[in-house]
């Protein structure tokens, strides 16, 4: 992963093995961010626009023969070291299955919004854009055929094998970005993308290298989009900012982004795929009649789980009785806060975002926050069993 560029931030980590607000200073970050990408570094590579690698044919020339190692660490090496990001034109050559594929998501809207389904967003105003939560297996159940053409995509495979090895697991989200949508806020994108400053920064500063790893993130465009209709906006090389998960919630850094950033337009069958850590943000939809739509790929790292499953709903319901005395009894709240942390699940994710929508937050809450809550609002056991209940309700997996 990328090597320390802030001094500060060295001495920090090395001090004392977590980051703070304090190490993001805004010169080194533009020392990190003000490099050029060469195309001679980059073989498989057709071109580079505005320091975004640009791959078409010589790729697709390489990567189904001997060479496709040499390719996929070519790949690798262009999201870590290099800009962060690159773009598979025509990743998608035939367009008839992007075009089944996208009747089926634009019916999927259409249903939602029939039922009544919230929009929630994570990094946007709600209802602004259409939204299709856990398109993956929706898409699947009802269109299996058309499923199988999309991802039998190898370019797709390709990548994500070239980031997370075997055994990756594909999640997918479809955004349309109407006319008059606004941007986004610059981000980092998950895991500790999806937390606010306070949260990310209880993690050590290699938990902020190792974040990057797990994921990668993609986007299908399913139409062509020209600048107008607000493709997403990226800064190269801001993915080698080891402060960067705190850096994004700063004002001088959005600024800075917001003068800086490159805008590239891309065609229908385009992908592009990008380190989850590098600074971006959909841009403004300001077409008088295209709906930008995005089939917004997220690939997991297959060691993000757990050895076992465990019930942590019925450890939660057998645990409060005991909590709750005890906090009667006036035990030292970090006592009770650790019991909640070796029980309770303590992230939002996965879940089902169609039922357990971010609506207002960054995150839904967790298991553990609301163990937490209940003690500290002195729930009676019947409410914190009614409300563990409801949660698991909407986190489960299934179609809404």
């Amino acid at each position: 992963m990328p090597s320390l560029t802030s001094s500060t931030a060295a001495s920090a980590r090395t001090a004392t093995g977590w980051l703070s607000a304090d190490d993001c200073s805004l010169e080194d970050f533009k020392a990190v961010v003000e490099q050029t990408t060469e195309l001679a570094d980059y073989p498989f590579a057709d071109a580079v626009a505005s320091n975004v690698l640009l791959y078409g044919e010589k790729l697709r020339a390489a990567m189904a023969g001997p060479q496709r190692r040499e390719v996929q660490a070519e790949l690798m090496r262009a999201l870590t070291d290099g800009p962060g990001i690159v773009v598979l034109q025509g990743a998608f050559d035939d367009h008839g299955v992007v075009d089944r594929a996208t009747d089926a998501f634009l019916a999927r809207i259409e249903l939602e919004k029939a039922a009544g389904t919230a929009a929630g967003d994570h990094f946007a105003k709600p209802g602004a854009n259409d939204r299709v939560w856990g398109a993956l297996d929706k898409l699947a159940v009802a269109e299996p055929e058309v499923f199988a053409d999309y991802y039998a995509n190898d370019a797709l495979a390709l990548i994500s094998e070239a980031w997370l090895g075997p055994g990756y697991q594909v999640t997918s989200q479809v955004n349309v970005v109407n006319p008059g949508g606004q941007a986004q806020r610059a981000h980092r994108d998950y895991h500790l993308g999806f937390m606010d400053a306070a949260t990310s920064v209880q993690f050590p500063a290699h938990a902020h290298l190792l974040s990057p790893a797990l994921t990668l993130q993609g986007a299908v465009a399913h139409c062509d989009m020209p600048v107008e209709t607000g493709p997403t906006l990226y800064l190269p090389y801001s993915h080698q900012y080891e402060p960067g998960y705190l850096a994004f919630h700063l004002q001088e850094f959005t600024d800075y982004f917001l003068a800086n950033y490159v805008q590239l337009p891309l065609a229908k069958g385009d992908a592009a795929f990008f380190n989850p850590a590098l600074f971006h943000g959909a841009g403004t939809n300001v077409s008088a009649d295209v709906r930008r739509m995005a089939n917004l790929l997220q690939v997991s790292s297959p060691f993000g789980r757990a050895m076992e499953s465990v019930d942590r709903v019925a450890m939660c319901k057998a645990l409060y009785p005991v909590l709750l005395q005890r906090q009667a009894d006036g035990a030292d709240q970090a006592d009770l806060d650790n019991v909640i942390a070796s029980s309770a699940e303590g992230y939002s994710f996965p879940t089902n975002l169609d039922r357990d929508q971010p609506v207002g937050l960054i995150a839904p809450q967790t298991q553990a926050g609301l163990m937490r809550q209940a003690l500290a609002e002195k729930w009676s056991v019947e409410e914190l069993e009614q409300a563990l209940d409801a949660q698991a309700e909407r986190t489960r997996p299934g179609l809404a």
